[in-house]
């Protein structure tokens, strides 16, 4: 079976769809992963076949107009304005995004579809080509739900109602500001503009998509409302390959001492990650922690930095983080996942779109802190937090039993059988 995977978005939208493709792969179906041209490399070492997307909307995220617009991008209304404010530069990128998916589509003629949410044309190819399109999403937020509102929504004691409601707005949102580029795909396609123009949750026939979630229900449980065809898998891994050796200094630091702190924010350290990463010292020494940073700290020189801080350029989580004390870092889905599978307690310091989420959800679960947003960080309240972190037992008994939840787990083993099941009972299949 041939198998497209098609995301839009940074590394932590794509690397859990290497992972899926390789298991895919491993069950003896021909991949492919259409996403951001910088990661092709990444994805033909994993042994899987490349779609090109334009690089372009990542470059205007990278752009300091991007930053600025998407660094506190926390809440519903924001999210809206920054969109208002980037659709100039965003208009002619979105097109190109959905012909480049099309094209893709076009060479490959998969069996079957998975999309990411901003993935917008997925549904359509999958309608065009009479096959079946899946969405699979690192987040709950398009399948709606009376148990909780939509991420970015209040969580207000307004009931059921309200909470649905919040999901119906994210799917007006999403048919406003994507809607004209997939119309316009239908006019230059010939495919007729039909009822639903852009739905990621049902057919032209009203159907539901099957809808796959690569999280685990043991930190957001499956809510009891959605359709039999929306299910959580558990996370989907991409472990470090068994082979692979840390440097010498960073082993040598390791042994030198007490486990450290890791503390790593990827990019996005912000617009003025020297504070940042000076409010991180100063909360390390008061509070006589090691610390272990990981790069993507513009502003931060490694030289000066104190001798119980080490800087690495990458290492695996999967081989790191089960040797650090706790974790630090702005609340992707993919480290916080790779930090609650390794059972350490995690502070998340959110940016924008889904962190908060994640941020507020592992401390609903006991494993961390209460969030701390990036804006609001200070070498006082990091000291609180790392004090938290390394003392609070009842926090890191609770870290622990969700990383042993999670070891157990075989998210992509799920979503392959899932896949599979879904393309077996299509409508269009025999």
């Amino acid at each position: 079976m041939k198998i497209l995977l098609l995301t839009i978005g940074s590394r932590g939208d794509v690397q859990p769809y290497v992972a899926l493709g390789k298991g895919l792969k491993a069950a003896g179906h021909e991949v492919t992963v259409a996403t951001c041209s910088r990661f092709q490399g990444f994805i033909e070492d994993h042994g899987l076949h490349y779609g090109h997307i334009s690089d372009d909307i990542l470059k205007l995220i990278d752009s300091d107009q991007g930053k600025a617009l998407m660094e506190d991008t926390r809440g519903i209304l924001r999210i809206v304005a920054a969109n208002l404010k980037l659709a100039r530069q965003v208009g002619p990128i979105q097109h190109r995004m959905v012909q480049e998916s099309w094209e893709v589509a076009q060479s490959v003629m998969p069996d079957v579809v998975c999309f990411h949410p901003k993935a917008i044309l997925g549904p359509a190819i999958g309608e065009k080509l009479g096959i079946p399109a899946i969405l699979a999403s690192p987040v709950p937020m398009l399948v709606p739900t009376g148990e909780t509102p939509c991420i970015g929504f209040p969580k207000l004691p307004l009931g059921r109602l309200y909470n649905r409601m919040t999901y119906g707005i994210v799917h007006a949102m999403i048919r406003v500001f994507a809607g004209p580029y997939v119309r316009a795909w239908r006019k230059k396609t010939g495919t007729p503009a039909p009822r639903r123009n852009l739905d990621c949750l049902r057919d032209q026939a009203g159907r539901f998509f099957p809808a796959l979630h690569a999280y685990s229900g043991h930190v957001v449980p499956r809510p009891l409302d959605w359709p039999k065809t929306a299910i959580v898998s558990g996370y989907w891994f991409l472990d470090a390959d068994d082979t692979w050796e840390p440097p010498d200094d960073l082993r040598a630091f390791l042994n030198d001492g007490p486990a450290p702190i890791y503390v790593g924010f990827g990019s996005m350290s912000g617009r003025d990650p020297k504070r940042l990463g000076n409010a991180v010292i100063e909360a390390l020494r008061r509070t006589g922690q090691r610390g272990i940073f990981a790069t993507g700290w513009g502003g931060i020189d490694a030289d000066t930095l104190p001798d119980t801080v080490f800087m690495i350029d990458e290492a695996p989580h999967d081989w790191l983080f089960p040797r650090m004390a706790a974790v630090v870092h702005h609340g992707g889905a993919g480290s916080t996942a790779a930090g609650l599978r390794a059972g350490r307690p995690t502070l998340i310091c959110p940016f924008i779109a889904d962190q908060p989420f994640w941020g507020a959800t592992v401390h609903a679960l006991g494993a961390g802190p209460a969030p701390i947003a990036q804006k609001k960080v200070t070498a006082e309240n990091f000291a609180v937090a790392f004090d938290q972190l390394i003392n609070d037992k009842e926090m890191r008994s609770a870290a622990a039993a969700v990383g042993a939840q999670l070891r157990l787990e075989d998210g992509i083993d799920k979503a392959v059988t899932f896949i599979e099941q879904m393309v077996k009972d299509h409508p269009g299949q025999d």
